[in-house]
């Protein structure tokens, strides 16, 4: 303590050096959420400009590549530079073409025949995650929908789109897995954002298990399209018919009570999981008579029919986790 008023914290010499801070810079004091004390040099909140350098050449494997971009895309960073010693490689650029056009952001703004600059041209405050939740939240709800449709109708050409929207799912999801991390690494979006980090990762959570729940539409309609509405019959029909309805009612009332932060529904969906087993097993009992061409298929589909009940209950189970977190907080 200095004077009558004022406090002197010391900085550790380490530290001080290894962000070039020199006498008189300016240092912003944030306290968190538990009473700690955070110091920072970035005292305008300004968004850190982080730049990943990826080398590439003639035996780079493009499937590979693609996923060192999308990984580098979720870790949060501003800015990918891909290299060469020779020439980019025509089967990277068509990755590169593949990866803008799957993530939400990145574009390329600097290109010659050595190297490759991509730059996040979105601003992370424009996209809330509810926002990105609650759009994930229809289109998986009408994949799932649609999927049951392709099979109940022999619609294939449905089938293929609901395989097609799994790409505005996974978009969506890696955007919030994207501005998870770049929270973590900058408190202040945080604030930008109007959130905390214990209100952000039960959104990262549930965007995970929408994202789930979307690959088990897609699964649906994949085996959809290797059977006849007449191999399956009316009974069986209206059996898988309604496992859906009963699957999809829970994942829709779950995400209610998810923005709702209603924990009676949410306690109330989770319990209902327990009564819809009934309709799982009369599936499986009714494909026992039917040849395996038909009966895997069907015995996939109602799998994925459960799954999504049980994710769905995941997300119940998120609601309560989180309202306990936030009361906490």
């Amino acid at each position: 303590m200095t004077g009558g008023s004022s406090y002197v914290i010391t900085l550790p010499k380490n530290w001080v050096e290894s962000l070039h801070i020199k006498k008189n810079d300016p240092l912003g004091v944030l306290i968190q959420p538990d009473g700690t004390l955070m110091v920072t040099k970035n005292i305008s909140g300004d968004q850190i400009q982080r730049v990943k350098e990826l080398m590439v050449d003639q035996q780079t494997e493009p499937e590979y590549f693609l996923r060192l971009l999308i990984g580098t895309y979720i870790a949060g960073y501003s800015a990918i530079r891909i290299t060469t010693k020779d020439r980019i490689p025509g089967q990277i650029r068509v990755k590169l073409r593949e990866f803008s056009s799957m993530v939400i952001g990145p574009e390329c703004v600097e290109e010659t025949d050595q190297s490759i600059l991509l730059k996040d041209l979105l601003n992370p405050l424009e996209m809330p995650f509810e926002n990105s939740l609650k759009r994930m939240f229809v289109i998986v709800k009408g994949m799932h929908h649609d999927a049951i449709e392709s099979l109940l109708h022999n619609d294939h050409a449905l089938a293929e789109d609901v395989m097609d929207r799994d790409n505005d799912v996974d978009r969506l999801f890696w955007l919030i897995a994207r501005q998870t991390n770049m929270i973590m690494q900058n408190i202040h979006l945080s604030r930008k954002m109007n959130t905390s980090i214990v209100r952000m990762l039960p959104h990262f959570q549930v965007g995970r298990i929408m994202e789930r729940v979307g690959d088990h539409g897609v699964r649906i309609a994949h085996n959809a399209m290797k059977i006849k509405t007449d191999d399956v019959g009316d009974d069986l029909s209206s059996l898988i018919l309604t496992a859906s309805e009963g699957a999809i009612q829970v994942f829709e009332k779950s995400v209610e009570a998810f923005f709702s932060h209603d924990l009676k529904k949410a306690n109330r969906m989770i319990e209902s999981i327990h009564h819809l087993e009934e309709n799982y097993n009369r599936i499986n009992s009714g494909i026992l008579s039917l040849p395996t061409t038909v009966a895997v298929p069907i015995r996939n589909i109602a799998d994925s029919i459960r799954r999504t009940g049980e994710y769905s209950a995941d997300i119940a189970e998120n609601v309560i986790n989180y309202e306990m977190m936030v009361e906490e907080a």
